[in-house]
């Protein structure tokens, strides 16, 4: 038995679901969306994900659902986790939110984060196991256009707690603050193909490259910024499309232009995929949780 308290917030799924642009605003699901989700997979799980969650405690004094119980019923703590991710409001505003203290809110995120993780959809592998790319249709069906875009996007961390070595390692010289990097290769339709665990702020984007690149089968052409001037000489048995280079008192002559504007209509794709990740504000905004739990 899952026992409730009465809790008046002034954020609850009865007073956010009367407005739909926000509730799609503050969650990145639709109503109907959210419902669906909510019906068919959570109330149906739950139970027996508390009963396992509960029973792994060993030695347990008391019974089974005995303890301290839930302020929130089940649908607003999932609305809360939804709000967490989208907007990435600190515990303090979720707790003033939701009227609860903010240890009730990390408690409440975390006894439901893997619940949901198991009904919502998630990104999904195009193959279920690694296959060698045999046959020059199988590589279209993976790298359209014969093409992949790889770049690195960089997070904001605060600084790390500990010497000042420790904190040198992370700070980035292009932000000028401390961050971690993620590398991403993307196809042709936006669809991310490969990505790295986070890296330290002050690795260049290349020195990445060179000791964590994606093997792409003999005919996909990589295209890459100007941050990875050199790789078409340190790895010349892969194409690469680079950008062309301004040198210092020299103009760039007119098909040079061309070829670079060109060269960026091609590789907006993978900036429209690092967009779309960067809309949850978990992944833009300052990541304040444990970097073991980044990737």
């Amino acid at each position: 038995m899952v026992y409730h308290f009465l809790v008046l917030s002034l954020l609850s799924y009865a007073r956010l679901s009367r407005k739909p642009l926000l509730f799609k605003s503050f969650t990145g699901l639709k109503v109907q969306e959210f419902d669906n989700i909510y019906d068919k997979e959570i109330t149906k799980r739950y139970h027996d994900y508390e009963l396992k969650r509960l029973s792994k405690r060993k030695n347990r004094k008391q019974s089974i659902g005995a303890g301290r119980h839930f302020k929130l019923v089940v649908k607003n703590r999932f609305l809360m986790l939804l709000v967490y991710y989208r907007l990435y409001i600190t515990y303090t505003l979720a707790g003033f939110l939701f009227n609860l203290d903010q240890s009730n809110i990390c408690r409440d995120i975390q006894k439901i984060e893997r619940l949901v993780r198991q009904c919502l959809p998630i990104p999904q592998k195009i193959n279920n196991i690694t296959k060698r790319l045999r046959t020059p249709d199988e590589v279209e069906q993976y790298f359209p256009g014969f093409l992949s875009f790889i770049d690195c996007t960089e997070q904001q961390i605060p600084r790390p707690v500990g010497n000042e070595r420790r904190q040198k390692k992370y700070y980035s010289g292009k932000k000028k603050r401390h961050t971690v990097k993620t590398q991403l290769m993307v196809n042709n339709p936006g669809f991310i193909i490969h990505k790295t665990g986070h890296m330290k702020g002050h690795r260049h984007d290349y020195d990445i490259y060179k000791k964590n690149h994606p093997i792409v089968p003999k005919g996909v052409v990589n295209v890459f910024d100007l941050g990875y001037l050199g790789v078409e000489k340190d790895f010349p048995e892969q194409l690469s499309s680079l950008p062309n280079r301004k040198k210092r008192n020299y103009e760039l002559l007119q098909e040079e232009m061309e070829y670079n504007k060109s060269h960026s209509k091609k590789r907006i794709v993978i900036e429209h995929t690092i967009c779309r990740l960067k809309k949850y504000r978990i992944l833009a905004d300052i990541f304040r949780n444990r970097l073991r739990k980044y990737d």
